[in-house]
């Protein structure tokens, strides 16, 4: 599973459950930073490799 999916489940589950909201919000958002790292790294690793058309 990946590391960013995991962060924000758990922030939501935290969400949901009423614990630590401040530390759920924290989870989520560097869930949500992590994913758009891990995108852009794959779209700049795909460009390098001359994939595509």
């Amino acid at each position: 599973m990946n590391t960013w999916l995991i962060l924000i489940i758990l922030g939501a589950v935290m969400l949901i459950a009423g614990v630590a909201v401040e530390a759920a919000r924290f989870l989520i958002w560097v869930g949500v930073a992590v994913l758009v790292i891990s995108l852009i790294l794959s779209l700049v690793t795909r460009g390098r490799s001359g994939g595509g058309v």
